[in-house]
């Protein structure tokens, strides 16, 4: 039995340990790739451009159980926080917060009503802004891709691939690539 106990500690101590992002105090994750930012859309898509990737605004609420599960078992994975860390810099905005958020065309409203401005009314949504500013000064109607929902670790990684080789401008749609996405990275 002692033979048996300590191949079971092992087991726990050679497994890859995976934390969460601690928790900030308005209640969301708060992962070290995240930027703190004024939230001023313009300068955080020159500050992403300046840095060769792309904008990525991810949407979580305080007590979402879904973003509770991708900063938990999702992110955490080395090949998404790779991704993420080398090709996109993320800001993170509350769907019920009170910080200001200054859009492409300078309108200036609370996170609540910005999200409510870009039509955001499900947590975690990740909004992938195009590579320029919107024509429409609007995020919510600029944004290249606006994925709303907790996916797995699969769907995940396809999808930050897909946006970073611009598969929305082509003609394979998200979810034909996403099993070819699946078929070649799980050999």
């Amino acid at each position: 039995m002692n033979l048996f106990k300590t191949f079971l500690a092992a087991l726990v101590i050679a497994a890859p340990v995976w934390a969460a992002a601690p928790m900030g105090d308005d209640g969301l994750h708060k992962p070290d790739w995240l930027q703190d930012t004024f939230m001023d859309m313009a300068e955080d898509l020159e500050s992403a451009k300046a840095e060769g990737k792309r904008l990525l605004i991810i949407w979580e609420q305080r007590g979402c159980i879904y973003c509770k599960e991708m900063h938990e078992k999702v992110f955490p994975d080395p090949k998404i926080e790779a991704l993420i860390r080398e090709n996109y810099y993320v800001v993170q905005m509350n769907l019920f917060g009170d910080i200001e958020v200054t859009d492409f065309d300078g309108t200036a409203l609370s996170e609540r009503k910005m999200a409510q401005r870009w039509g955001v009314m499900f947590t975690p949504t990740m909004m992938f802004i195009g590579e320029e500013a919107p024509a429409s000064g609007h995020a919510g109607q600029g944004a290249a891709v606006t994925m709303p929902g907790a996916f797995g670790k699969g769907t995940t990684a396809a999808l930050l691939s897909w946006v970073l080789e611009r598969g929305y401008e082509g003609d394979e749609h998200f979810q034909k690539y996403v099993a070819r996405y699946l078929a070649d990275n799980m050999k």
